[in-house]
């Protein structure tokens, strides 16, 4: 790799709503954002679920599915994540796109931890570091969050067992598909 390449700057673009074509800037080479194809499967299965909808971004990183969200209509996002150079571009991206988003560093499944129980969600989007074991805790743990009509987004590697996970936490698989490596889909009540 040249030294241009290893300084390049890795963008995502916002795919639709009112900031269509914004980049976003990934924050360092160990986040992973959520591949275009599967953004663009997710939020047409979200299209008319995300008007007006409260947005969790949990193990947010670029803070692709939260900016989306806002951008095609939910009124507030919040994005968690322990990693400073991430919520340091998740604060100017915010700035940038004058975003109605709280945005907190903290460790994901603690910081769930100390929230409310009467705090709920409309979305919650789920995409913790690829290989962690944490997805299934973070499924158990926000679905006691979701609003009636929550949904929750998950993405995994070809480990997780999406049954046992959704009867764990007695919510439904709704929608799920595959992006080259990467198996994502959305859990209900």
């Amino acid at each position: 790799m040249s030294r241009r390449d290893a300084t390049r700057r890795v963008q995502i673009r916002i795919i639709g709503g009112k900031w269509k074509g914004r980049k976003l800037q990934v924050a360092g080479h160990s986040i992973r954002p959520t591949p275009d194809r599967a953004r663009v499967t997710l939020f047409n299965w979200l299209a008319a679920d995300l008007p007006g909808a409260n947005v969790l971004d949990l193990f947010a990183g670029t803070g692709a599915l939260g900016f989306e969200a806002l951008s095609r209509g939910a009124d507030h996002a919040t994005f968690v994540d322990n990693d400073g150079d991430a919520i340091g571009h998740l604060l100017r991206q915010r700035t940038r796109l004058d975003a109605a988003a709280g945005i907190e560093q903290a460790d994901a499944l603690r910081w769930l931890a100390s929230q409310s129980s009467d705090q709920r969600w409309d979305v919650v989007f789920l995409d913790p570091p690829f290989d962690s074991p944490l997805l299934a805790t973070a499924v158990a743990a926000t679905a006691g969050h979701l609003s009636e009509q929550g949904i929750i987004y998950a993405e995994s590697n070809d480990a997780f067992d999406w049954d046992d996970a959704a009867a764990a936490s007695g919510l439904q698989i709704w929608r799920h598909s595959r992006a080259g490596a990467v198996r994502y889909g959305l859990l209900r009540r």
